[in-house]
């Protein structure tokens, strides 16, 4: 309680810290402007700026102090930020002497110049304390795309799972904070040791129980808590990144096991694909308009994500979406209306194995803008299949494990966008095949074992499970 309330004065520090700079700043100025006359001003009033310059230093300096006892900040740097800090409270006394009693053989141009460095010097450390080291550099170093975005992976399941997933995440919202000059709360995470070993009140991270760790709990606060993580003014983790965390502790917190060792929902899975580089496939990149849209509302995004709907770019920088029900086992037609709102950005819809029926595909129907949709796997009927010949931007559609047969695919011959048609394990008969090919001669019809095309942003499927 008593190192709290000692504490306490020193947060006003980046307050009062301004104060002097400019103050002493001007001080500095009417001394070198001084000798020229039309510049020149009485001697009592440079000495009040001086003096209130010296004051305001002070202040500074004592609050700064304070600051320092917290443990939040490298140990090292604001040692030398504070024994600059002094500097310029020395200096700036010295001056005050020297306007006020002309004490010293210094000049006060010279004295001025000191001065003038030491606050540059002392600014310098005292911004790489708040904003990194590379503060200066960071504008012209950094990519434009400063958003914390993960960059991408060539081959997520094939990259180290912290490395490559976790510590980009922390590096772009955490390290601000909790990184090499600063470590609130005495928490550093920019090594594997220094996370583990967690901040002043214990460990943070409880390998293989998330909902233990602190971590993921201040992370899941309200924005408004003041121990949420990260502060409300700061860049945020979006709630895919925190899933993603929360999972990597929850197998274990490993610094060296590749993605591919970790157990993965379909959910993570999904997410962990949006990471990887890999550019869209030739075919898969034609299904994705070149007309741009508007972003999507987030609250419908929430509201789809509550359900169990996972929603995901189909491109980077892109504002078109893929919906995929996978994660979702109890998916009602009131869920697939909350798809209606977004039906300008939904583009790729994954509804394989989710209880989808003829009566759902009277909603699908109505998401237009569809250019990819797989409903393998579904209770679906020729009946539903007239509720399809409304997607004329339809290029591949999934029907593999339907009771669907040749005549109600004859409903969706208008569909002249349509590419790859994949039919393995439906009711279509054999005897068929080739008049379905002249049904639609320019569409790819696979109705072998094989295993259906992928876009990019797909979960692995086993062979078999078509």
């Amino acid at each position: 309680m008593l190192s709290s309330l000692i504490e306490f004065p020193g947060r006003f520090h980046p307050v009062l810290v301004h104060l002097p700079i400019g103050v002493l700043f001007v001080a500095i100025l009417l001394i070198w402007l001084s000798e020229k006359e039309q510049y020149s001003i009485s001697l009592p009033l440079l000495k009040v700026v001086v003096l209130f310059g010296v004051l305001s230093a002070f202040a500074a300096c004592v609050t700064g102090y304070l600051l320092s006892n917290s443990g939040d900040y490298d140990g090292d740097l604001i040692d030398w930020h504070m024994w600059m800090g002094l500097g310029v409270l020395a200096v700036s006394v010295f001056l005050y002497v020297q306007v006020a009693y002309s004490t010293f053989k210094i000049s006060q141009k010279v004295l001025g110049l000191a001065l003038f460095i030491l606050i540059g010097v002392t600014g310098h450390l005292g911004g790489s304390l708040t904003h990194g080291a590379d503060y200066l550099s960071f504008s012209l170093t950094a990519s434009a795309d400063t958003s914390g975005i993960i960059k991408p992976i060539a081959n997520v399941q094939e990259a180290n799972a912290y490395a490559a997933v976790i510590q980009p995440m922390l590096t772009t919202k955490c390290y601000g904070c909790h990184g090499p000059n600063k470590q609130k709360g005495g928490f550093r995470m920019d090594s594997p040791a220094s996370l583990m070993k967690g901040g002043k009140k214990g460990v943070n991270i409880v390998p293989g129980k998330a909902d233990e760790s602190e971590l993921v709990k201040r992370l899941l606060l309200p924005a408004e808590d003041k121990k949420h993580m990260a502060p409300k003014e700061k860049p945020q983790l979006d709630e895919k990144q925190i899933a993603m965390i929360a999972w990597w502790i929850d197998q274990g917190a490993s610094f060296d096991k590749k993605v591919k060792d970790l157990p993965q929902t379909e959910k993570i899975n999904l997410y962990l694909l949006a990471l990887q580089s890999a550019a869209p496939k030739k075919e898969a990149l034609a299904t994705i308009p070149q007309k741009t849209v508007e972003a999507a509302d987030n609250k419908l995004l929430t509201a789809l994500d509550a359900r169990g709907v996972v929603i995901l770019p189909v491109a980077k920088n892109s504002n078109y979406l893929m919906a995929s029900f996978v994660t979702s086992t109890e998916i009602t037609d009131a869920d697939l209306r909350l798809l209606l709102p977004l039906k300008e950005q939904l583009i790729w819809l994954k509804l394989g194995r989710a209880p989808v029926t003829d009566a759902s595909l009277t909603i699908i129907g109505q998401c237009t803008g569809l250019t990819v949709l797989h409903l393998n796997n579904t209770l679906i009927t020729d009946q539903g299949l007239a509720s399809l010949k409304t997607l004329s931007r339809l290029n591949t559609l999934n029907l593999v494990g339907t009771k669907v047969t040749e005549e109600g695919l004859k409903q969706l011959q208008g569909l002249k966008q349509l590419r790859f048609l994949y039919l393995y394990q439906t009711q279509v008969n054999r005897r068929y095949w080739s008049v379905l090919e002249g049904m639609f001669p320019k569409t790819r019809i696979d109705s072998g074992g094989y295993v259906v095309r992928t876009l990019a942003t797909d979960t692995l499927q086993k062979k078999d499970e078509y």
